[in-house]
């Protein structure tokens, strides 16, 4: 007879592999006509019984900004940083600038992101992604956001791209204990889709400050949502690979590179030449700074 808890142990697994693959919704055995079903009425809604105020609650009113009146029976909110994860976008992103600039190591800002909860994507990821390598490297490496292996690992660059990765930076004389590598999302979409332009707009004050954090003379992009993220260009990749950016970083002017994503690589495999350009070419750069 099997084990019960080996049973569960499968069921799980069985559960976070269809999480992992994108499924959201719990199908029977047998087809739906969905279209074909009657609307199902509403429910009726009862108007919520009037609520007496505290005798010093009416003495001294105290009016709240619109909005911000929960309703009733509406459960406190858990977070210090005054944001539901159904936050709007410009909401998020400003707490997120706010919350950033108080962060003074690399340590406080990894646990202010552990506790962020303005970014939906905390909630269906497993770990936060927040980076890894030696943080007093010359060069950061930034991608746009986890997958599967990363997001179980808890570590940037852990799958079948960032072997690759590891091997093009072994090509130049480099590894992670001579560069950092973080991506410009700490948590992995659902079923590895390319995140919002929303979400990207909330983790951006983090990545922004935790390169300020390294301080590296040399950033490098791989791929066009990092690139896109950290210059404002609107071009590809394909264009954009192998150009120095100028990014402002404090009170100097660093350069960015933009080159190719590993994962992209994978699948182009030809285009690892036009890679092996763009990590030449960072390879002078280092040198030219040493």
């Amino acid at each position: 007879m099997p084990d019960p808890a080996d049973a569960q142990a499968d069921l799980i697994a069985y559960l976070d592999f269809h999480v992992e693959a994108g499924a959201d919704a719990v199908l029977d055995e047998h087809p739906h006509d969905r279209f074909d079903e009657p609307d199902a009425p509403s429910p009726a809604m009862r108007p919520a019984p009037a609520r007496r105020a505290p005798a010093a609650q009416a003495a001294n009113p105290s009016p709240r900004p619109a909005g911000l009146v929960p309703p009733p029976g509406a459960a406190p909110q858990s977070s210090t940083f005054g944001r539901a994860a159904s936050a709007q976008p410009d909401a998020a992103a400003s707490d997120a600038r706010a919350l950033a600039k108080e962060a003074k190591t690399l340590d406080a800002l990894q646990a202010l992101l552990a506790g962020f909860d303005a970014c939906p994507l905390r909630f269906t990821a497993k770990n936060l992604v927040f980076g890894d390598g030696n943080p007093q490297a010359r060069v950061m490496f930034l991608g746009e956001a986890p997958g599967a292996d990363e997001d179980r690992i808890g570590k940037p660059f852990m799958g079948r791209s960032g072997q690759l990765l590891d091997k093009m930076m072994a090509a130049i004389g480099l590894d992670r204990t001579s560069a950092y590598i973080g991506n410009i999302v700490p948590w992995r979409p659902p079923g590895n889709r390319n995140p919002t332009p929303q979400e990207v707009a909330v983790c951006r004050p983090f990545v922004e400050r935790q390169i300020e954090l390294v301080d590296p003379d040399l950033i490098v992009c791989l791929g066009a949502p990092a690139t896109q993220t950290l210059t404002g260009t609107k071009d590809g990749i394909l264009k954009t690979r192998g150009r120095f950016f100028p990014y402002r970083l404090g009170k100097r002017e660093v350069q960015l590179l933009a080159t190719l994503h590993p994962a992209f690589l994978l699948r182009q495999p030809v285009q690892k030449r036009l890679a092996w350009r763009d990590f030449r070419a960072l390879r002078a750069a280092l040198a030219a700074k040493a």
